[in-house]
């Protein structure tokens, strides 16, 4: 078995922004010369998240509204104590979860043929690092 592992650094333009990862990845995974194996996606920071689901718009706008709905901006979380403003994108980041772990074979990725990988930025405008790790034969 061998690995291949790359960081990309992200730096949103906004503080909440989604960023579409798959073509980046098909690359990564030409770099590593691995056929059969997997390959892991994690953010590196605690107010963001990786997925997979589809590249759609609308989709994408139910997603930032329902993440909106479930954990709001609220002035008044126990966190903001710390002197920090963004307890929200911790528990968006809990919602979405940090990583997600994709399939290879035959040299590619093993994707639904709707899926795609998603970089979400709850707490942007600053850098970020993400962890991609090839792992197979």
């Amino acid at each position: 078995m061998k690995a291949h592992t790359e960081y990309f650094v992200f730096n949103t333009k906004k503080k909440r922004e989604l960023v579409h990862l798959t073509p980046r990845l098909e690359t990564v995974l030409t770099k590593s010369g691995i056929q059969d194996g997997m390959m892991l996606v994690s953010a590196m920071h605690i107010t963001a998240a990786v997925f997979v689901n589809d590249d759609e718009s609308g989709l994408h706008e139910d997603i930032w509204e329902w993440l909106e709905k479930v954990a709001p901006f609220r002035a008044e979380y126990k966190h903001h104590r710390t002197g920090e403003d963004n307890g929200d994108a911790h528990l968006k980041s809990m919602l979405v979860h940090h990583e997600v772990i994709v399939p290879i074979t035959k040299g590619r990725l093993d994707l639904g043929p709707w899926q795609q990988v998603f970089y979400a930025e709850f707490d942007g405008q600053r850098d970020k690092r993400l962890i991609v790790k090839v792992m197979g034969i």
